[in-house]
């Protein structure tokens, strides 16, 4: 953490290599993130890029050298929910369902999970609300506020990701248990 706090004190006297340090510790991770949300390797690239500048320009907001990484994500955050709704048609459908799939069903086999795979696959709208409420501990109140949509929207499509999610680590044992059979 040394160096974090070194490149961070240095970065915000605008030198370039403490800048360079500050990106390569932290690029992958924020791409990772922005891809979360996007769904396209070069829109999180443009948005990883875009927030970096952001952050350096405005490195002076973030008081403490711990809490950058923190600050950061969010800009990431911020900016991902910023392009998806400015670039993607999303869909919010306003029902409520009942959450007829269990937790269980869904952590049955996480040790075979592949996120990228998953957000791949899952459609923009759940997968937008399944980010801000699992990874970044949003409550569905700040999710509605977020997304402009119903705090009743927010939790049907919450539920609905994870009756998808469901159905997809479904499907993919199923897959498995197939190859297995025509395997013997």
């Amino acid at each position: 953490m040394e160096s974090l706090e070194k490149n961070f004190i240095l970065a915000k006297k605008q030198d370039r290599r403490a800048q360079k340090a500050l990106y390569e510790m932290f690029s992958a991770k924020m791409l990772a993130i922005a891809n979360s949300y996007t769904n396209n390797l070069h829109d999180a690239e443009d948005i990883l890029l875009n927030a970096f500048m952001k952050c350096f320009t405005k490195l002076d907001e973030c008081r403490e050298w711990k809490s950058f990484p923190f600050w950061l994500r969010k800009i990431i955050v911020n900016d991902s929910i910023s392009f998806v709704r400015k670039n993607k048609n999303i869909l919010y459908v306003d029902i409520e369902i009942a959450d007829d799939y269990s937790d269980d069903d869904l952590e049955e086999n996480l040790g075979e999970i592949n996120i990228e795979e998953i957000f791949s696959q899952m459609p923009v709208g759940y997968r937008l609300i399944f980010n801000l409420y699992v990874f970044e501990d949003k409550k569905h109140q700040e999710i509605a506020e977020i997304l402009n949509i119903s705090e009743g929207t927010s939790k049907s499509q919450f539920s609905k990701a994870k009756k998808w999610l469901a159905d997809y680590l479904k499907g993919k044992k199923n897959e498995k248990r197939n190859t297995e059979t025509v395997k013997i």
